[in-house]
């Protein structure tokens, strides 16, 4: 046999065997493939500048041991396909089902406890206790997420997450179908002359929101009017209303956000003095929130809207 003819077939199994290789790396199906092409875009979108509440942010790589210190923030990490890089979140974080929950507290932030779980990200909603130029001190990268005040800072913030995790096209995609769903729920606000009037409750000692807050704006989107805005005291959009304040307001509709924390219920409702003749008690427009998606800027808040608009319309005889 002539060195041509013998080269021929090694030339064959080297070939067989670099394309072997080659489809071991790809993965023989779809998805494997998909990963790993994530993995490679995702890769190469680090270093990641994020401008945050606490200013630009450098992340050096692909975070892959995050903790989230605000629960809304972990709703969102989860959403945009960031929730097997969380390892720990914080007592309050509890949706979506599975969270690795701890004992770390974002109100009273242990930076020893955080550090003990090895973070190459922290993602907080308060700066509490000097906890970022703690965390800066340990070269800890870490952003800060508050309270929206409008839905576009929360499409912003799921925005800035889906980058600092290497899931931007996720996220964005997230908040293109949430832009989409709000534009549909919007579409069927019923048209009114005058706006039903509400009262939320944010728990039974009665403190409120106004339309100041990110909530409010929740309710003025849909074409309520709040009857905390006619308080004297607005407590920076938190008020405690006195019972013979809302007797006299006499809302159209009540929501109840504390449901969870203060067993709130319709009866337990109608059961204060002088309550139980108001109009949203005797029409039957008390609706029972989740405490959770009433009191977070996440995904969820498409949800809540929904909640809002379908009683409004219910309010207002099934128009719109």
């Amino acid at each position: 046999m002539s060195e041509r003819t013998r080269r021929i077939p090694r030339l064959l199994v080297a070939t067989l065997a670099v394309l072997a290789l080659v489809l071991a790396a790809c993965g023989s199906s779809g998805t494997s493939k998909s990963s790993a092409g994530a993995k490679t875009n995702a890769s190469a979108s680090f270093p990641a500048t994020i401008r945050a509440a606490n200013g630009s942010v450098t992340i050096p790589a692909r975070p892959t041991r995050i903790v989230s210190l605000s629960a809304t923030a972990t709703e969102m990490l989860f959403a945009v396909g960031a929730g097997r890089q969380v390892v720990a979140v914080d007592d309050t974080s509890n949706y979506p089902p599975g969270v690795p929950k701890t004992t770390l507290s974002s109100l009273n932030p242990n930076v020893e406890a955080i550090a003990g779980y090895r973070p190459d990200l922290v993602v907080a909603s308060n700066d509490t206790g000097g906890l970022l130029d703690n965390l800066k001190r340990l070269s800890i990268p870490a952003l800060l997420e508050p309270a929206a005040k409008k839905l576009d800072d929360s499409y912003a913030q799921i925005t800035q997450l889906g980058t600092a995790t290497g899931h931007r096209p996720a996220a964005a995609a997230l908040v293109k179908r949430m832009r989409q769903r709000v534009s549909d729920l919007l579409a069927q606000v019923p048209k009114r002359k005058a706006p039903l009037t509400y009262y939320h409750e944010l728990d039974n000692t009665l403190f409120t929101v106004t339309s100041d807050t990110f909530i409010g704006q929740v309710y003025k989107l849909a074409g309520l009017r709040d009857i905390a805005d006619a308080t004297a005291n607005k407590a920076g959009g938190y008020p405690q209303l006195s019972a013979e304040f809302v007797v006299q307001s006499n809302p159209d509709l009540i929501f109840l956000a504390d449901t969870k924390c203060c067993a709130q219920t319709t009866a337990a409702v109608a059961a204060r003095p002088g309550w139980g003749d108001l109009r949203a008690v005797k029409d039957g427009h008390v609706v029972l929130l989740d405490d959770d998606v009433a009191s977070r800027w996440g995904p969820r808040v498409v949800d809540y809207l929904k909640i809002v608009i379908d009683n409004v319309k219910r309010a207002s005889g099934g128009s719109g």
